[in-house]
């Protein structure tokens, strides 16, 4: 088996903007066009065809198609919108309905107790401490 290249992997504090250690894939953002982890962001797809696309949440990283990243801030939401850069991310020739991504990161964002429509950031993945098997 061939070594890994040094370009598949970002080692170094400080190369092209990116503070942060990764060994694992990392995608950029629709919205603020960032660099992250992969486990950082949202994934979505496109389903639907003809003048029926929505953009679908992907959490499980399963579903075919062409997928794009998303933090899961509502202001990255706002500003890929606002860029239009569903469409050009997704490779669509129409417009698509943004509704179940804006539902999902409302969601994510939004923790469990609150009602008054604050939000608090969730943990992108829980701690398996206490955790029964």
């Amino acid at each position: 088996m061939r070594p890994r290249r040094e370009a598949d992997r970002i080692r170094v504090r400080g190369t092209r903007g990116v503070d942060f250690y990764v060994v694992g894939p990392t995608r950029t953002c629709v919205g603020c066009r960032k660099r992250a982890p992969a486990t950082e962001l949202i994934r979505f797809v496109v389903a639907g065809s003809g003048v029926d696309l929505r953009l679908q949440p992907d959490p499980n990283r399963r579903l075919p198609g062409r997928g794009a990243h998303l933090h899961p801030d509502p202001a990255c939401f706002a500003l890929a919108e606002r860029r239009r850069a569903f469409g050009r991310a997704l490779r669509l020739t129409g417009v698509a309905d943004t509704g179940l991504l804006a539902e999902h990161i409302r969601v994510a964002v939004t923790s469990p107790g609150t009602t008054d429509g604050t939000a608090a950031v969730a943990e992108s993945r829980p701690s398996k401490v206490g955790r029964p098997r």
